[in-house]
């Protein structure tokens, strides 16, 4: 009986940190993502031009995001900009990590010169990256006589886009070369001793060995890789603010131009709601599809 009133008194003591920590991550996750998200979606049923009186609507705003050309184009351009980088970024980082992960002399360093993208804001990044595009890079093809190199990226509508994601990818790496270096790190020695044996190497090497146990590590790549993607925005204001001709306006660039300065406060909140449960859905999707192929390796 003593014994098991001390495990009681245990567990109430447990139970009571436990309590003291959940409690307030609760509080705080309700007050920053669940009322705005509400918030929104109230907004969104509503006229309001971010001042002034307003009125209920009811779902208009909900059926005019199905119609609207210049939201329909930012869709494009987001799901086209985010499908580009996710590959860009997850090709390139895995290349990376696998070069990273060898006995190379210096790894330590380099490891931590890669990550110093990912330190640095996006805007600051955006800026200087910006000044290359527009000045440095167009001198060099002056000098150089290298012609596509002459006029600036961020001037064409069909180059602006590739100035985003370059700058996107620079900062998106580095993160995800870190993951797949840690998710390098844990496949054990023998597994690569038994497949010399049998004679596996180079490609085979990693598709059967490495690649299988690794992939939990793949997912949470792509899965933030993607999201992060969709939700671009700090790129794009910096470096062409949805320009040329709306040619580079992303969801969310869309939303906060036309619903902070444009007087659509309403729509772009249903706008908004809209979009989050896409990133959702997106996610969701893409967690049940590569966690069924976890399941089958």
């Amino acid at each position: 009986m003593g014994n098991h009133t001390k495990r009681d008194k245990a567990w109430t003591k447990n139970d009571k940190i436990f309590l003291g920590i959940l409690i307030p991550v609760l509080v705080l996750f309700f007050f920053f993502n669940t009322l705005p998200l509400l918030k929104g979606f109230y907004y969104g049923l509503t006229n309001y031009r971010g001042y002034g009186d307003y009125d209920f609507v009811g779902l208009r705003n909900f059926k005019d995001i199905f119609t609207d050309l210049r939201v329909g184009k930012s869709y494009l351009f987001t799901f086209k900009y985010a499908v580009v980088m996710t590959i860009a970024v997850n090709l390139i980082s895995l290349l990376l990590a696998l070069g990273l992960n060898r006995e190379i002399r210096g790894k330590s360093a380099l490891r931590g010169i890669y990550f110093v993208p990912n330190i640095l804001g996006g805007l600051v990044v955006g800026y200087i990256f910006s000044f290359i595009f527009t000045y440095i890079l167009p001198t060099v093809g002056e000098i150089t006589g290298i012609g596509f190199l002459q006029n600036s990226m961020l001037a064409s509508t069909k180059t602006a886009w590739l100035a985003i994601v370059i700058v996107g990818a620079w900062q998106g790496i580095a993160m995800n070369t870190i993951i797949y270096i840690s998710g390098l790190q844990t496949v054990p020695a023998e597994v690569y001793e038994a497949g010399m044996i049998d004679g596996v190497s180079g490609w085979k090497k990693f598709w059967n060995l490495t690649f299988p146990l690794i992939l939990p590590f793949f997912t949470i790549n792509l899965v933030l890789c993607m999201k992060n993607a969709l939700m671009v925005f700090d790129q794009i204001m910096s470096l062409t603010k949805g320009g040329p001709s709306q040619s580079t306006e992303s969801i969310s660039y869309l939303i906060y131009q036309n619903g902070m300065s444009g007087g659509q406060f309403g729509f772009q909140s249903a706008n908004a709601f809209v979009f989050f449960l896409v990133i959702v859905i997106i996610s969701f999707l893409q967690m049940k599809f590569l966690g069924g192929k976890e399941e089958q390796l």
